[in-house]
């Protein structure tokens, strides 16, 4: 039997998920670090997922980076619309975004915070979509770096008060490609994802990061109320 590096990676998964069931935590870490180890020994490419929550409509970017230089990997909207109840819309994102990252194998996730408006319910909503959006990604032991709308747009336009058109204009010009309409959405997404690649490698400083359920609920009680 010939085993993939994705057939490998669900096998680690379901170990450390099993063992985090039986509250062996420090195990189940050694087993993302055991694929870490795998996944350098096969010099697989460093990859940054990028999301921008929603629960109608949710954008994502697959960035990977070669010798320092950012590739548009792969970048898309789920369109959540057609389900009319909340939390089936919720149990997609959780499930999709998962695919996502058994496909493509990143290593670290880019999120955008959700805006402060003045719509509590639009805010209660968005604020579900990125928690399931994290939780999906904690769970395949991805580390997680979340920014403020302003903050990406100030990384990568200068202008934290930019419009989408220009943050998509500027993600064009650095990565030398062409958003079509129907990835508009995405953008937000790329940005994230791109936002946390400058941070990475210049002095810039970084968005706020969590490495796993424990530190988020320790740092955020009054969000998980």
């Amino acid at each position: 039997m010939v085993l993939n590096t994705r057939t490998i990676f669900r096998l680690f998964l379901w170990i450390a998920f099993a063992l985090s069931t039986q509250r062996y935590i420090k195990n189940a870490s050694n087993i993302f670090y055991l694929y870490d180890s795998l996944r350098m020994q096969k010099k697989l490419p460093y990859k940054i997922l990028g999301v921008d929550p929603g629960t109608n409509i949710m954008g994502y970017a697959i960035l990977e980076i070669k010798d320092g230089k950012p590739k548009l990997t792969t970048m898309g909207v789920i369109h959540l619309k057609s389900f009319k109840d909340h939390q089936t819309k919720l149990k997609e994102i959780f499930l999709q975004l998962q695919e996502l990252i058994e496909t493509y194998l990143p290593v670290e996730m880019a999120i955008e915070a959700p805006f402060y408006g003045k719509n509590v319910q639009s805010m209660l909503k968005l604020g579900r979509a990125q928690g399931v959006s994290m939780a999906a990604a904690m769970t395949m032991g991805l580390e997680i770096h979340e920014y403020a709308p302003k903050r990406i747009k100030q990384a990568i336009t200068g202008n934290g008060n930019a419009s989408k058109e220009q943050v998509a204009s500027m993600l064009c010009n650095m990565l030398n490609i062409k958003i079509q309409d129907k990835y508009f959405d995405a953008t937000d997404a790329l940005a994230a994802a791109m936002t946390l690649h400058h941070s990475s490698g210049s002095p810039i400083k970084k968005g706020k990061s969590y490495s796993g359920w424990k530190q988020f609920l320790s740092e955020n009680p009054n969000r998980v109320q």
